[in-house]
């Protein structure tokens, strides 16, 4: 079963979305791992019916190496974004994961992709979702 880490922090907002969307689209043919920066990220993803959920530094370090995928918005893999939630060490094992990481073009940090059209959410979200069909279909 392939095992989807979803990322995300503040509100959790994002994340409730991705783990939303990832529901309806593989039912429980895929395990959802809801890693929140903070209580309330995950609590928001967990509400979306994530199979399981931790918290904090330890739990996203932990957990990206043990994942098949990981996805959530750009700022999970910056050092220092969400106000601080990102830890430089959540970040480095992000990016550092033998995982596929599939990281939505969204920030509030002042970084700029260049060559990447700005996409309205739900948009991106079909984007994720295809991303793993691949994965999944291999």
């Amino acid at each position: 079963m392939l095992r989807i880490a979803v990322i995300d922090g503040q509100g959790g907002g994002i994340g409730n979305l991705i783990v939303k969307r990832l529901r309806e689209e593989f039912k429980d043919s895929v395990e959802i791992i809801a890693l929140g920066t903070n209580a309330a990220a995950t609590t928001a993803m967990m509400k979306s019916r994530a199979n399981k959920g931790a918290t904090g530094e330890n739990a996203i370090v932990w957990n990206s190496g043990r994942v098949d995928v990981i996805t959530g918005p750009l700022s999970i893999a910056l050092p220092d974004a969400m106000l601080g939630e990102v830890t430089p060490k959540m970040a480095s094992a992000v990016v550092s994961s033998k995982a596929r990481t599939i990281l939505l073009p969204l920030n509030q940090e002042e970084v700029e992709i260049a060559g990447v059209n700005k996409e309205p959410l739900p948009h991106l979200l079909e984007d994720v979702v295809a991303r793993i069909k691949e994965i999944k279909h291999v």
